[in-house]
């Protein structure tokens, strides 16, 4: 098998159409597409159908393309084995949604900081982004608290690597009230949006048959706890969010059960040569069960 054919065939098929590819590539559409069509006699199958200017891949065309995915990710991992091996120090790629909690990062990266041997590289983005980064080996791990969908075509592995309990934090001014319903119906509230908490308190406060006050809506953890110190409201969070805010007593929790827990992982492709380093973080980092309210 000539493997540039595979390469070409790989482009398109990321694309879509042919002339863009053949512009990335910086050969001729009719080379390009010539190329594909010597791949198809040689596997002796048609790749793509055509949809007016678009190509799409056929059955047998989606899975060569899992094939070559699989055959340039090993090359891709082969040179990063052996870009570490040729320096002194070890490095750990780790990526995170710009919106995860900067201290639970913190806590998954404390076996390493500080190590003389390791240089850790932090990069943050969009989920999409983050898990095509992992997927070219750009990356050697995701945080987050939503793990991409598996199915029988996916390399991914997704480590539950805590558990954390949501609480309702807030200033000691807003903790008068009795009951958690008092609470939340005087006390006005900072939710998350679009997550397993928002899913859970909504679950929650309709249970109660309550309609809490909104102060804001926010995706950005590092704005819920700024809000939270300025008093705009309750935060809904795990206390590992506000975990300065609370060992200072700028916030405080209410001693209420709210039910809901926030899982976090830590994405890794299956890999064939893992990177040692991260090894070393996820033989040390145990899924702790639900964390206590804090004192």
């Amino acid at each position: 098998m000539n493997y540039h054919h595979l390469r070409y065939f790989r482009e398109v098929a990321r694309d879509g159409n042919l002339t863009r590819a053949a512009e990335r590539l910086n050969v001729s559409q009719s080379a390009l597409s010539s190329q594909i069509r010597t791949l198809e006699d040689r596997l002796g199958q048609k790749l793509f159908d055509r949809r007016g200017r678009q190509l799409v891949l056929t059955e047998v065309g989606h899975i060569a393309l899992d094939y070559a995915d699989r055959i340039f990710g090993a090359g891709e991992e082969l040179l990063s084995v052996l870009r570490q091996s040729g320096v002194g120090k070890q490095v750990l790629r780790v990526g995170a949604p710009s919106t995860l909690s900067r201290n639970f990062q913190l806590s998954f990266l404390a076996p390493i900081i500080g190590a003389q041997d390791v240089e850790i590289v932090l990069r943050s983005g969009s989920a999409p982004v983050l898990i095509e980064a992992l997927q070219s080996l750009s990356l050697d791990v995701v945080l987050t608290t939503e793990p991409p969908a598996r199915d029988v075509f996916s390399a991914f592995v997704a480590h539950r690597v805590s558990a954390q309990k949501v609480w309702l934090h807030g200033t000691p001014q807003r903790m008068r009230h009795a009951t958690l319903v008092d609470t939340l119906r005087e006390e006005p509230v900072i939710l998350p949006t679009d997550s397993s908490i928002r899913t859970g308190f909504d679950s929650l406060v309709a249970r109660l048959g309550l309609r809490p006050r909104v102060a804001a809506e926010v995706d950005d953890m590092a704005m819920i706890r700024l809000l939270a110190r300025e008093d705009a409201g309750l935060a809904i969070t795990p206390a590992v969010v506000l975990a300065d805010e609370l060992r200072d007593g700028l916030l405080v929790t209410a001693p209420f059960d709210l039910d809901i827990v926030e899982d976090f992982y830590a994405v890794t492709l299956q890999r064939r040569f893992p990177n040692a380093v991260l090894e070393r973080v996820l033989a040390t980092t145990s899924a702790a069960g639900a964390a206590k309210p804090p004192r």
